[in-house]
């Protein structure tokens, strides 16, 4: 019973200095020193910038756009607008070219030596549609504002200091492209500090560098200001199909620093997203270290240039940086403590049986797969979908369903302690993870990845837990499954295996100092629980940032067996198998947490339901209709649906909608639509205009041809790429009053079938406007458009 309480309390120590790690700095006041970052003075651009909805092309953006000119000249910072048609490429099921018209805000800060490479920061000014973006990016803006502000406090800086304000990064990375393509500046930039959001609260990471980033990191850790920062993060990142404008410059070989911050989900990309809302202490902490980062960086005598990676991580205070070989030192020194570990415990005459460490291994692998099994059924369970939209039920309880995550981990780990030290208990453990990975199966159809999983799991509890094994030998089991794995992680990804490879040295230390547990004095307990709440508590922001981070429940697996590596002396019962009670029990709580999620009702004033409609206008065929792509069970929903006496159907609605969404038949409007003409240019060439209606932010093309178009040109622009034929190509053009041109050869003679639309964000004129949307709902996205769709066919 002391060891359980001791536990408890290096658990809730734990907790704690995670929870102290994650909580942002205090915000600095309006009259904070001249030379410090103030959030209180960078909201004052919050609140302009994040009025409403600002998307490319829109009115609202033009407006931003010119408050950042009158910011820039009150800086006297020269302000420049750089007006450029630029698009951007992306190739999945079907060619899709994004581009239009971009209107980036630059500023520069002179330097002593204006022929020196350049310092650049860059956010961007443009939302996405529906969300005011006081975190995504108006933060990041209003940050760059103030640290100019800061910077001309002071003395000036050895090198430029030039302020990119893009435009267009919601739509493809767009003004990033057309600075870096065809600016001059661009070709002066040494450095680049992005500064973006994922969400309205949450630390500012420094999450990427791109490759070659040794001396970035040692400019960055002489820096850093209390820093949040782990070359894991950028390895995760690379694997993910997001991208930033940062992606630009660093694909270019350009060095430098991308800055986020990462919490409260609801708020990304969401109406909620109100300078209300904005974390001011995140606000706080991205400022604070990109300025501290850019002083750095503009006094510096030389910018970073390419050089050999390095692995990094935050620790306290500082970022702890080395070459990836150090990694094999760091293992090096964990397989010493673990020998000295193994001899003191032999000297104590508790040597390990080699049936005891093999169980321990064992156990190590259950827990993990048991793990995995729980968390999946745990998501699985809550009745929510795994679409984007949909998994707004679970960032609305965000807090509660972390909390239940970690607790079901939590008593995965337990367990298999507390088992294998009673023994006897195989079916038991065999049943558990079977029947969690068989019962994925009960929501949303048969699971083959959960199935697979819960049957590993019973294989491992049939094979490991038919006989007690000892503390020290289930200890050293455990580690040295978890020694082998960090070098597999070693091997395999150096600059991700921190997080394995700082936790098995520290556990190694712990296993030393205490024997292997094989002393059973309180001093011993409380050196463990010490170092136990230490580990866990630096793996404590990993975990909350890989909950944020991913919809997998299931990989939360890996910090379950993490934890196993501290906490095994104190969890491992000496007598008996009472621990098992505390860890059902804890099971028990955290399903009783999943059944609250699943059972009551998420939406409220703070938390609204996300609904998406719109208005279609279909002129091919003189139809209208009114669409919900989300929420359409809400009763609002249905009342817009429903508000010219259609009936309420799921179905498909090519191009728009491909797949089945509720749609009600709505009163014909002979609205204005795009204007479409193809003609024939020279030497067969084929030139395809269309041209908006007023009033129209964006214009998507789709072109399908029966022979492939070669040469195929955008706004004069060639592509280089190739329509091919029989599949479909889409153009989406924003922020164009002039509308947009494809230019190509045809490959012979042939028919081309096109399809286009156009968006305006509002409801037509003439048709019967929504109710008042209820407190507990919000229009999400380009909620409340009307799409104006046309066809055009012809053959040479």
């Amino acid at each position: 019973m002391g060891r359980t309480i001791v536990l408890a309390l290096a658990l809730i120590a734990a907790a704690l200095l995670a929870w102290l790690q994650l909580d942002p700095p205090r915000v600095r006041p309006a009259d904070a020193p001249a030379d410090r970052f103030s959030a209180e003075r960078a909201m004052a651009d919050v609140r302009v910038i994040a009025r409403a909805p600002h998307p490319m092309g829109s009115h609202a953006n033009r407006l931003v756009r010119d408050h950042l000119v009158r910011r820039l000249t009150e800086l006297g910072l020269a302000p420049e607008v750089q007006a450029e048609d630029v698009w951007d490429q992306r190739e999945g099921r079907e060619l899709v070219l994004a581009g239009g018209r971009v209107e980036n805000v630059i500023g520069v800060l002179p330097g002593r030596d204006r022929a020196a490479p350049a310092v650049l920061l860059m956010a961007h000014y443009d939302s996405v549609p529906g969300s005011p973006g006081a975190a995504d990016d108006a933060a990041g803006v209003a940050a760059m504002l103030e640290i100019a502000r800061a910077l001309k406090a002071g003395d000036p800086p050895a090198r430029d200091v030039v302020f990119l304000f893009t435009d267009g990064e919601e739509v493809g990375l767009l003004g990033a492209r057309a600075f870096f393509a065809g600016h001059a500046l661009a070709r002066r930039v040494g450095f680049v500090i992005n500064l973006e959001s994922r969400g309205g609260a949450g630390r500012a990471l420094m999450f990427q560098t791109g490759p070659e980033n040794g001396e970035t990191i040692r400019l960055f850790a002489r820096s850093a200001v209390r820093p949040a920062a782990t070359s894991l993060s950028q390895f995760v990142y690379e694997q993910m199909p997001n991208d930033t404008d940062f992606t630009v410059p660093m694909e270019a070989g350009i060095p430098g620093l991308n800055f986020a911050f990462v919490g409260r989900p609801f708020e990304y990309h969401s109406p909620t997203a109100t300078p209300e809302r904005l974390d001011r202490g995140s606000l706080q902490d991205l400022g604070a270290q990109a300025l501290a980062a850019t002083r750095e960086a503009a006094t510096a005598e030389a910018l970073p240039t390419r050089t050999p990676e390095v692995v990094f991580a935050d620790l306290a205070a500082w970022v702890i940086a080395y070459p990836p070989i150090v990694g094999w030192a760091i293992l090096a020194a964990a397989a010493a403590l673990l020998l000295v570990a193994a001899v003191r415990a032999r000297r104590l005459d508790a040597a390990a049986s080699w049936m005891d460490l093999a169980q321990g291994a064992g156990a190590f692998l259950y827990l993990l797969l048991l793990a995995a099994a729980l968390l999946r059924i745990a998501r699985r369970a809550t009745g929510t979908p795994f679409g984007y939209l949909d998994q707004f039920e679970l960032y609305a309880r965000g807090p509660l369903f972390e909390a239940a995550l970690v607790v079901i981990g939590l008593s995965a780990t337990l367990y298999a302690a507390a088992a294998l030290a009673r023994g006897k208990t195989r079916i038991e453990a065999a049943a558990i993870p079977a029947t969690a990975g068989l019962a994925c199966s009960l929501f949303g159809g048969f699971d083959a990845v959960g199935a697979g999983i819960g049957a590993a799991g019973a294989v491992l509890g049939l094979v490991t837990f038919g006989r007690a094994a000892s503390l020290p030998g289930a200890w050293a089991g455990v580690l040295a499954t978890g020694f082998l794995t960090a070098c597999a992680a070693q091997a395999a990804a150096p600059t991700a295996a921190v997080l394995l490879v700082w936790p098995i040295a520290l556990a190694a230390a712990s296993a030393a100092l205490v024997a292997l547990a094989a002393v059973k004095s309180f001093v011993d307990t409380l050196i463990a629980a010490f170092v136990a709440a230490l580990g866990l508590a630096w793996l404590g922001p990993y975990l909350h940032m890989s909950f944020l981070a991913m919809d997998l429940p299931e990989m939360l697996a890996v910090y379950a067996a993490l934890a196993a590596l501290f906490i095994w002396p104190l969890a491992h019962p000496r007598i008996g198998g009472g621990g098992r009670l505390t860890a059902l029990g804890l099971l028990v709580i955290g399903i009783a947490l999943i059944g609250v999620i699943r059972f009551t009702d998420p939406w409220s004033e703070r938390h609204p339901q996300p609904a998406t409609l719109a208005y279609v206008v279909d002129t091919a065929r003189r139809q209208a209709w009114r669409v919900a792509s989300a929420g359409e069970e809400t009763a609002w929903a249905r009342q817009v649906l429903t508000a010219d006496g259609g009936t309420i159907a799921r179905r498909p609605l090519p191009p728009l909608y491909p797949e089945p969404v509720a749609a009600a038949p709505a009163r014909w409007l002979d609205l204005p639509a795009p204007a479409a003409t193809l003609a024939t240019g020279l030497e067969g060439a084929r030139l395809l205009s269309i041209l908006p209606p007023a009033g129209a932010r964006s214009l998507t093309i789709e072109i399908r041809p029966t022979v492939a178009l070669a040469e195929l040109a955008v706004e004069g622009n060639r592509t280089g790429l190739t329509a091919p034929a029989g599949q479909w190509t889409r153009i989406r053009w924003v922020g164009d009053p002039d509308g947009v041109s494809l230019a190509f050869r045809p490959e012979g003679a042939g028919r081309l079938e096109v399809r286009y639309w156009s968006a305006a964000d509002a409801w037509p004129p003439g048709a019967i406007p929504p109710p008042p949307t209820p407190r507990k709902v919000m229009p999400f996205g380009a909620s409340g458009a009307t799409l104006v769709v046309g066809e055009l066919q012809a053959q040479w």
